[in-house]
């Protein structure tokens, strides 16, 4: 069994890139990783980011059978792959002080985790699981209202809303307005106006890649839950996706927010597969 490592993104399209478009809705995260410099340069941004990744074959002229990648102060984010792929990857980073998490699915990371844990003593936990939807049949809600792009007047109540949902979600963004505006240049962020036109719930959609799209950054301000909003945004950027030419739109739920999960189902989203992120701490005592 073979793992070959590399820092070009190049590259690691050139080998793994059939290997993951085969199933994009399970590898929908490394999909998006992967063209992550791309939409930095056409952004005007770094075309050349600092990712690591690598890809396994079960035998050095057999056809590629899982993948990793990993960006800076982000967790190591697996394919699906073999048990023992994932534990032998182990074997060639468990030294390296970039790994400080593991994601993927449950059986992958959770492997990973077990070997990395037997190899320095370290502690793993959980930092959340989430499932991932696959859209069936788009059954939007009836809630009055209408979806619209946000554009450049909205800025500030895109940034306040995009900062509120990291916060309730527990995730360290960076530079986010820089990211709001790249997004909403690209046409991937919207609100949802309720009847008498002012803003109440906003949504992301991801480009399509590999006919795959995601779902994403889904936020309702406190004040205004409890009317469906959330779900009417949801599936009215679904319908974008698929307007948009995905064959697949996707969304990921904490597995913790049973309301996500339930509204989500209800609009049409189907369950594909369990996903957890784990933190590596070399410390045990630093554990909680």
């Amino acid at each position: 069994m073979t793992w070959t490592q590399t820092e070009s993104v190049h590259e690691f399209r050139a080998a793994a890139g059939d290997f993951l478009a085969a199933h994009p809705a399970e590898n929908t995260v490394l999909l998006t990783l992967a063209n992550r410099p791309a939409r930095a340069g056409a952004a005007g941004g770094d075309p050349e980011q600092s990712l690591r990744s690598g890809w396994w074959r079960p035998d050095a002229d057999g056809p590629v059978a899982g993948a990793w990648m990993q960006a800076p102060l982000e967790p190591l984010r697996l394919s699906r792959m073999p048990v023992a792929a994932a534990e032998e990857l182990v074997d060639e980073l468990v030294g390296d002080p970039w790994l400080t998490g593991v994601g993927g699915g449950v059986a992958q990371a959770r492997a990973f985790g077990d070997r990395w844990a037997a190899r320095t003593g370290g502690a793993v936990e959980v930092e959340f699981e989430q499932r991932l939807y696959r859209l069936g049949e788009l059954l939007p809600p009836q809630v009055p209202g209408r979806l619209r792009p946000v554009t450049e007047r909205d800025f500030e109540q895109a940034l306040a809303w995009v900062l509120a949902f990291f916060a309730e979600v527990d995730h360290q963004a960076e530079r986010v307005p820089e990211y709001v505006r790249v997004r909403a240049a690209a046409g991937e962020l919207f609100l949802w106006e309720d009847a008498s036109g002012r803003p109440v719930a906003m949504a992301g959609l991801s480009g399509v890649l590999a006919g795959m799209a995601r779902i994403g950054q889904v936020y309702t301000p406190p004040e205004q839950r409890g009317h469906g909003y959330a779900s009417a945004v949801t599936a009215a950027v679904s319908q974008v996706g698929r307007d948009r030419g995905a064959e697949q739109v996707l969304l990921y739920t904490d597995l913790a927010n049973p309301t996500a999960n339930s509204i989500y189902q209800k609009i049409g989203y189907r369950p594909v597969e369990d996903t957890v992120v784990l933190k590596l701490r070399r410390d045990p005592e630093g554990a909680a």
